[in-house]
């Protein structure tokens, strides 16, 4: 659920998560009001943070958030005891757990927001560039269903802004457009592979301000668009 933060650069992992408190209380708390011992941007800050210095599994962010560093800890928002000192954190299995039960949309969509104010490299010409491609999820295919696919949109240093999982029985072509909608395209340039060169998202992205590219002449394939 956090794999869009896999492939982002994290020179200080503790001071990006601490940045993404303002984009993850976009996400619903899925909690019920009473028993909430730790707020949920905070968790979720401390999730990243585990994600950007290297976990990658459930069990990975537990175990990261029951070892973390006391200064990573207080930066992230927890308190110590007045009492004690020590910093008390939540069991592993309940971040788990809550992870699980998360909006995966609803996530994606704020990681997305953070990593696009984030990225600053642009394209030749003041545009920045987004590419527009699907991945199958590796091990996702269990024995009575298809595996799980993605229509992910990426910067070209690796970062991903959005991602949204294809329908079963489907392709990528439905997920494109409600897969840029979270996105600013400001001074970008889109590129996609074949599949995605529908004049329907051609529409799209006129529509979203976009200007056609005038196609090489030595290449049938179809223009470019730019936003």
């Amino acid at each position: 659920m956090l794999d869009q933060l896999t492939r982002a650069e994290a020179a200080a992992p503790v001071a990006d998560a601490v940045r993404l408190h303002h984009y993850l209380a976009l996400v619903p708390d899925p909690r019920g009001r009473r028993g909430r011992l730790y707020p949920l941007v905070r968790l979720l800050s401390a999730a990243a943070a585990s994600v950007l210095v290297g976990a990658r599994s459930l069990t990975a962010i537990g175990e990261w958030l029951a070892d973390a560093p006391r200064r990573a800890l207080r930066a992230l928002g927890f308190a110590p005891d007045p009492l004690t000192g020590r910093i008390p954190v939540p069991h592993p299995g309940a971040v788990r757990r809550l992870l699980a039960r998360l909006d995966g949309d609803a996530l994606d969509a704020a990681i997305g927001f953070f990593l696009t104010a984030r990225n600053t490299p642009t394209a030749a010409g003041g545009l920045r560039p987004i590419a527009v491609d699907g991945k199958t999820v590796r091990g996702s295919r269990p024995a009575t269903s298809p595996a799980i696919a993605l229509l992910a949109a990426m910067t070209h240093t690796g970062d991903v802004l959005a991602q949204r999982q294809v329908a079963d029985k489907s392709n990528e072509i439905p997920a494109f457009a409600p897969l840029l909608d979270t996105l600013d395209m400001t001074h970008t340039v889109i590129t996609a592979d074949a599949l995605d060169t529908q004049h329907a998202h051609g529409t799209y992205l006129r529509e979203r301000g976009a200007r056609r590219r005038r196609p090489s002449p030595w290449s049938p394939a179809a223009p470019q668009a730019q936003a």
